[in-house]
């Protein structure tokens, strides 16, 4: 499945999940709820990912985890926060780097509106 598919079928299942609920609960509310989604949607979805770092030739497992991972190609970090800052951009990015993933969608629930709580990320290249 093409990647835009697949983050074409994430926002809809977001938006699914964020009218049903609306905002102000925890991250985990959202996150179970959307892997619930997009399991009915047939596609394959990891919660919780270790995210290791590598440095210098030496595996770091230091406690970093990608919220969901879906069919291995979108990298989906889920937020409950006032308002999406920079960090949050950087986060999902470097994520992306340290998994050699192109395409990020970055997923805040604490909006009236969705679409407002809603980045997609992609790299030109990967190193």
């Amino acid at each position: 499945m093409e990647v835009d598919r697949i983050t074409e079928i994430i926002i809809g299942a977001a938006i699914d999940v964020h009218k049903a609920l609306g905002p102000g609960l925890l991250e985990s509310a959202y996150e179970e709820c959307l892997f619930y989604e997009l399991k009915q949607q047939y596609l394959s979805v990891n919660r919780q990912v270790n995210l290791p770092v590598i440095y210098k030739e030496v595996r770091l497992d230091i406690g970093y985890r990608l919220d969901l991972l879906v069919e291995n190609k979108v990298i989906v970090e889920l937020k409950t926060v006032d308002k999406l800052m920079p960090i949050h951009d950087a986060q999902l990015l470097t994520y992306m780097k340290l998994i050699n993933c192109t395409v990020g969608l970055l997923i805040n629930f604490n909006v009236p509106i969705l679409k407002h709580g809603l980045r997609r990320k992609v790299l030109n290249y990967v190193d």
